[in-house]
């Protein structure tokens, strides 16, 4: 496939998905969500918009919460619509291995393992592994191997928390203190 096709394909789902985040993001907020990743897949037979959400309070996310949001989005968007075509709408909570997208995410989670894959090598690697040491500016810093690792905001493609114990017991204790 031709390159410049591809950076095509590329830059028009960045703009549906940037103006399907400036339709839905204001109500998702209002109704005590955070949004936490947008995506939208391109199928066989169609497409897929994936919405991602937390609640601000910190308690899990519960099939009426997904019903919720699923709801309002989809009212939105039929107004709106910024998605030519059918698509499917699904609307999910982030788990606890959670995708880490915003700066917010990587001072919230210090200290926690994450993996890491980002755009372009840095050091000569795309994928890291290590203690998330928070982020300063534009710059994320991992332990990786007791060495430090900066790694520029703008350069991550994905990345995400790794269940350990300690993640998986300080989850639990807070849906005990918040329930």
């Amino acid at each position: 496939m031709d390159l410049l096709f591809v950076m095509l394909i590329y830059g028009v789902f960045v703009d549906i998905l940037s103006r399907v985040i400036e339709i839905i993001e204001p109500s998702v907020e209002a109704l005590g969500y955070n949004l936490v990743q947008v995506k939208l897949a391109d199928g066989a037979r169609r497409k897929t918009l994936m919405v991602m959400a937390e609640r601000k309070d910190d308690v899990m996310m519960s099939f009426d919460d997904c019903t919720e949001i699923s709801n309002t989005v989809s009212a939105l968007l039929d107004v709106e619509e910024p998605i030519s075509g059918a698509y499917n709408l699904e609307v999910c909570s982030p788990g606890i291995d959670r995708p880490l997208t915003k700066h917010d995410d990587y001072e919230r989670f210090n200290n926690y393992e994450i993996k890491v894959e980002t755009i372009i090598p840095v050091g000569g690697r795309k994928r890291f592994r290590g203690i998330l040491k928070g982020i300063e500016g534009n710059e994320v810093s991992l332990m990786v191997d007791g060495v430090e690792v900066k790694l520029p905001f703008t350069h991550i493609r994905t990345s995400k928390l790794v269940i350990t114990d300690e993640l998986i017991a300080n989850f639990l204790k807070k849906q005990k203190t918040k329930g």
